[in-house]
This record gives C-alpha cells, sequence and structure tokens, in this order.
C-alpha cells in the first residue's frame, strides 16, 4: 500500500511540475517578438499592410529580392519628412531604419506604443513616388 501511495505522489508532484512548466514557457511566449516576413519584389513592400498590437515586440523579417538596394523607414509624419531630403546614405542604427542591399535578407524588432498606424518607406530616389510604402497597423 505504501509503495502505491508513493507512486501516486510521484506521479502528481511530476503532473504538477509539468503544468507549471507549460504555464510559465505560455506567459514566456506571449512577450516573444511575433515575426512579420516583409519581401521587396520589383521596388513594391508585399504585404503592403500589416497589422500589430500595441506594446509586444514584433521581428520584421525584410528580404530583398531586387538587384538594386532599398531602405525600410517606419515612423509618422515627421520622420518621413526628414528622410526625403536624402542625407543618410546607409541606416542601420535604429530598429525603424535600416538599409537592406540587393539580395539580402535584414530583421528588425520594433516594439510600438500607440495604437494607430505609421507608414514604412523606402526614401531612396524615386523609389516612395513608385510606390514603395506600406502601412503598419497598431491595435490593442
Amino acid at each position: 500500500m505504501r509503495r502505491g501511495r508513493a507512486t501516486i505522489g510521484l506521479g502528481l508532484g511530476l503532473a504538477v511540475a509539468v503544468l507549471t512548466g507549460i504555464g510559465a514557457n505560455a506567459v514566456a511566449r506571449s512577450h516573444d517578438p511575433i515575426e512579420i516576413p516583409i519581401t521587396i519584389h520589383f521596388s513594391h513592400f508585399e504585404p503592403a499592410s500589416v497589422t500589430v498590437p500595441a506594446g509586444r515586440p514584433v521581428t520584421f523579417v525584410i528580404t530583398n529580392t531586387d538587384p538594386i538596394d532599398h531602405e525600410w523607414i517606419v515612423g509618422d509624419a515627421a520622420t518621413h519628412e526628414r528622410h526625403r531630403t536624402g542625407t543618410e546614405p546607409v541606416h542601420d542604427a535604429r530598429p525603424t531604419e535600416i538599409t537592406i542591399p540587393a539580395g539580402t535578407q535584414k530583421r528588425t524588432t520594433v516594439t510600438f506604443a500607440p495604437v494607430g498606424s505609421e507608414l514604412y518607406i523606402c526614401h531612396l530616389p524615386d523609389h516612395e513616388a513608385y510606390g514603395m510604402v506600406g502601412t503598419v497597423v497598431i491595435t490593442q
């Protein structure tokens, strides 16, 4: 009889440990970055619109399939107005401003705070006018 109780106790202890571990992993996963792929093809962003939750890290995996360099600048109107002058030839210091050389892939992680929307644009000469514009929709 004692042996049976010990086995049941050990089994319950393992079940609690497993369930506790699963709960901890589920919580950790809810804070892990969401991964969103964006492809640059024929000087356009695909998809041209993405939806992300506010306050959660989002890793953008941006693949440039074109034979020319591009950039991915995400921000508000003031950010884009500043970049339209083209004073920075290369971007890599900020997660919201990156250069993606021809035929390469870059990863960047951004956490958006306010609910609303921001644009992502390539500001290399004539790229915005050609249609290299996308939207990030930020939800609760």
